[in-house]
């Protein structure tokens, strides 16, 4: 059994410092150097210990990266929020204590062979979540110059430690800014850094929520991190966070692809219809239930060609035909939130309609259903949720059902890789490293399509040749106490161990 240990955690990344199995001493293998231009596939987890200073401020642990160690990872990314190392809510005075703890972390890292990654979750003037900061670091010089000084404690802190140890990953996930604008920030972190500390490795994820690569940030010289949570209706089937979450369609994997946005000519790059191909034996009624329209969109449906329903949506503030009105302020329109059915005749004998919106910004659908004459009703709900994915055909076959044989335009690892890693593999190809930051899969999503999809991502990502970071390695997205209801955990190490979850991991 010793010796079985013994090649399981050489085979991890362990080397021994005697060759007698029976008594081996196991130490970490050494961590790979890393640059901005050429990134190690790191393999590994964030840990949330200091994430939220409402629900998530305790202390980093040993335990952790001894058992991410043992189990074969060596990376390990601290998304914090600058909010549980400043004093008395005083973004300009900071808590040593919290801050020794930090850096205790880092020791941890290089005593058990990870390398950590240092992460602004909630920095100064920004955070994707909840709440809003006070002032905005996009635009604000005054929170501009405080995150600065924070980066710039960081840098004090870990100056001389090699880069294959510490880097350091400025914002999370960025939205509500364009690219020119990110960059100028960046820069401004990048001079108060490298003033303390001028080889320090910086990642920066990329724009829109990290999806995005972006190329202005290149002269920079930092790395840029990318996401794996396509499809979104997957990765955050029913969390309570994301309003609508519970209304998703159960998760599948490979899934034929329908996707939930509908763009008009204001989004030329991704406008074109919904196609539902076959034969309707039956004269039918289509339902679709629009959720949320953006300024305005012409809700249009054609069958072979011929128009059947259009239907102007406008958004302005007050009562209308919407359910509630939502201004925006980073855009400065009204995205209002419909929740409203409409219906159109399609008639026997068709054998193409073709929803769309003909002119405007967008929409959303939550389903679409047709209903025989006479015959039950066939629902679609939209199995892709995320931004920027251009609709393709649905085949039917004559029970009015997709037909598998022909939809070949499915949602799958093969889609992954052109939507979601071409993208960044062009900017690969400008001499930047790439990582995928965070990715994961919540409890909620039936553990056999989590494992499918995630083992999909992995391969695509080894091919990539690119590291990954799990969110998380304890709770709800990783393999300890996730408590999923369709898991048979194993007791280990005082955890309920997802085994199956691991061993895919640790396989890739």
């Amino acid at each position: 059994m010793k010796n079985t240990l013994f090649a399981i955690l050489l085979m991890a990344g362990f080397s021994a410092c005697s060759l007698n199995a029976e008594e081996a001493v196991l130490t970490p293998a050494p961590l790979p150097e890393a640059t901005w231009q050429k990134l190690p596939r790191w393999r590994g987890f964030n840990l949330l210990n200091r994430f939220s200073i409402d629900w998530s401020n305790r202390l980093f642990t040993e335990d952790d990266f001894r058992l991410i160690s043992e189990q074969g990872f060596n990376f390990v990314r601290l998304p914090l929020d600058y909010r549980t190392y400043v004093k008395d809510g005083d973004w300009l005075k900071f808590n040593e204590e919290v801050l020794g703890n930090i850096d205790q972390a880092v020791e941890w890292g290089k005593k058990h062979g990870i390398h950590v990654n240092v992460n602004l979750h909630r920095a100064p003037g920004y955070c994707i979540n909840a709440p809003k900061e006070a002032k905005d670091l996009w635009t604000d010089p005054e929170a501009q110059k405080v995150c600065a000084k924070h980066w710039a404690l960081f840098a004090k802190r870990y100056k001389g430690r090699p880069n294959r140890e510490v880097s350091f990953n400025l914002f999370n996930e960025p939205i509500g800014v364009d690219n020119a604008n990110y960059a100028k920030v960046v820069a401004v972190m990048c001079r108060a850094i490298r003033k303390e500390d001028p080889d320090r490795l910086i990642l920066c994820d990329g724009n829109e929520a990290g999806m995005k690569p972006v190329p202005e940030l290149i002269p920079l010289k930092v790395a840029q991190c990318t996401r794996g949570y396509q499809p979104f209706g997957i990765t955050h089937y029913k969390v309570p966070w994301v309003a609508g979450s519970s209304e998703m369609a159960a998760p599948l994997w490979p899934a034929v692809k329908i996707v939930k946005f509908l763009y008009g000519e204001m989004k030329p790059e991704y406008q074109a219809p919904w196609t539902l191909e076959g034969k309707f034996l039956k004269k039918s009624t289509l339902r679709i239930h629009v959720d949320t329209v953006s300024q305005e969109a012409e809700l249009r449906v054609k069958a072979d060609g011929k128009v059947i329903l259009s239907k102007d949506l406008k958004c302005a503030g007050g009562t209308g035909e919407w359910k509630e009105a939502v201004w925006k302020e980073e855009w400065k329109i009204f995205q209002n939130v419909y929740d409203k059915n409409y219906s159109a005749v399609i008639p026997a004998g068709t054998r193409k309609v073709e929803v769309s919106v003909a002119k405007g910004d967008w929409m959303t659908f939550t389903e679409l259903e047709i209903r025989p004459e006479g015959g039950a009703p066939v629902t679609y709900k939209p199995t892709v949720l995320d931004w920027g994915v251009k609709p393709g055909p649905l085949y039917l076959g004559s029970d009015g059902l997709p037909d598998p044989g022909r939809n070949l335009d499915a949602v799958d690892r093969v889609w992954l890789q052109k939507q979601f890693i071409d993208p960044w593999k062009a900017l690969e190809a400008q001499g930047v490293g790439v990582m995928v930051g965070e990715w994961g899969v919540y409890n909620k999503t039936p553990h056999d399509v989590t494992l499918r999809f995630e083992e999909d991502c992995l391969k695509n990502w080894q091919e990539a040749g690119w590291g990954w970071a799990l969110w998380n390695y304890t709770g709800d997205f990783g393999p300890l106490d996730s408590k999923r209801n369709d898991v048979t955990y194993e007791e280990w190490q005082g955890h309920q161990l997802d085994r199956k979850m691991l061993e895919i991991l640790q396989r890739y």
